[in-house]
């Protein structure tokens, strides 16, 4: 590799590297804190730490406008075998999503834009704790917003399938919500062979999952994407099969794209838990968790996004699914405009999708992220 015109490519290359190598869990991820925060000084910028224990901010001072432009930071709780040179070094740690490569990203970009400002106010925003911990909400709940106020706010992920020089800039929905639930049939535990006797919830929990998907097939328009999965399911013990519990515990996940939806699959949960434990002669006991709220692309920022998409790439889609992930941009977009896109991660080689033990973040990528957030930076000045 030679060195890039302008920001050094092979020391980014190793920066991400070393960071893939080094992983960390959220709010856990001091060492790379630590860097990216002594990397950002070095550049000149006015740099605040400790931000929701972990988050890192760096301004690089302008008039007029304000932007917010987010990495995320932190690594996933599971093992990896892509055998890179530079694979985790951290038992049951790895970067199974690529925000090694987001921070460098945005690092590089800091540097691009250091040596030539905008002309406006940038804000470069490391976040700790994306994969499910809310680092997000932990920030904004900090006063992330008030301490560097922000006209609009972008974020940036990598997906594989898309070609390395290639964005997709989509306005209206991105990722799903993403929120928990949880339920509790409790009835009266006897002996497998007097069933008679007690309480049995476990058919009820048959009745429940075999209905569960009427909630989305059937109180859901059709036309509106929701997924309610159950997950988890905890009854009786195999050491005693001839034992019927008193309590069978369920729990999962439920998402959807508008708040609409996301009430219906709440209540609709909700009904069908309490309805079959009423009539098995149950008592229910159910919770809905809301952790995440959709990511939604606002049309002002996202046309701002595509305008410096098509300045910094070649090919750009403006047509591109929505994800049923969840991303805890969404507490950043609620706070002010905000834009979510999409950037190319080339192939999924040997099934190395997000989450997957095989998976590494493509180096092929980085100038083109780099190339992106400093073309969106002087978009939003123009």
């Amino acid at each position: 590799m030679t060195k890039h015109p302008d920001f050094d490519l092979p020391a980014l290359v190793a920066l991400r590297r070393d960071l893939h190598a080094h992983p960390e869990l959220g709010f856990e991820e001091h060492r790379t804190a630590a860097l990216v925060a002594e990397r950002l000084r070095a550049l000149g910028l006015e740099v605040t730490t400790g931000i929701a224990g972990t988050g890192v901010v760096g301004t690089l001072r302008g008039t007029g406008r304000a932007i917010g432009l987010r990495a995320d930071m932190d690594a996933l709780a599971m093992p990896e075998s892509s055998g890179k040179p530079w694979a985790s070094t951290v038992p049951g740690q790895m970067h199974a999503c690529g925000h090694d490569g987001h921070t460098s990203m945005l690092l590089g970009a800091a540097e691009v834009l250091a040596a030539a400002p905008p002309g406006i106010t940038v804000h470069f925003i490391f976040q700790p704790a994306e994969e499910g911990r809310g680092g997000a909400k932990a920030m904004v709940e900090a006063g992330l917003f008030q301490q560097f106020p922000c006209d609009m706010v972008f974020g940036l992920h990598n997906m594989p399938g898309l070609a390395c020089d290639e964005m997709a800039v989509v306005p209206g929905p991105q990722l799903a919500s993403s929120d928990s639930w949880t339920l509790t049939l409790r009835g009266e535990g006897t002996h497998g062979a007097k069933p008679h006797l007690g309480r049995d919830p476990i058919p009820a929990a048959g009745m429940f999952l075999a209905a569960l998907q009427t909630v989305t097939g059937r109180i859901v328009d059709p036309l509106q994407p929701a997924v309610v999965s159950a997950c988890s399911l905890r009854a009786g013990d195999p050491k005693a099969l001839n034992v019927i519990p008193d309590v069978v515990e369920i729990g999962g996940t439920a998402r959807a794209y508008t708040p609409l939806v996301r009430d219906q699959l709440e209540e609709g949960i909700g009904r069908l838990a309490h309805g079959i434990a009423a009539a098995q002669g149950l008592e229910a006991e159910y919770t809905f968790i809301r952790r995440i709220p959709p990511v939604v692309n606002e049309a002002s920022a996202t046309q701002v996004a595509l305008a410096a998409a098509r300045r910094a790439l070649p090919k750009v889609r403006t047509e591109f699914p929505p994800s049923t992930a969840g991303d805890d941009f969404a507490f950043f977009a609620g706070e002010a405009p905000g834009c979510y896109v999409w950037l190319g991660n080339g192939p999924a080689q040997d099934g190395a999708l997000h989450h997957n033990t095989g998976y590494d973040f493509n180096d092929a990528a980085l100038p083109s992220g780099v190339a992106f957030w400093v073309a969106l930076a002087r978009e939003a000045a123009s």
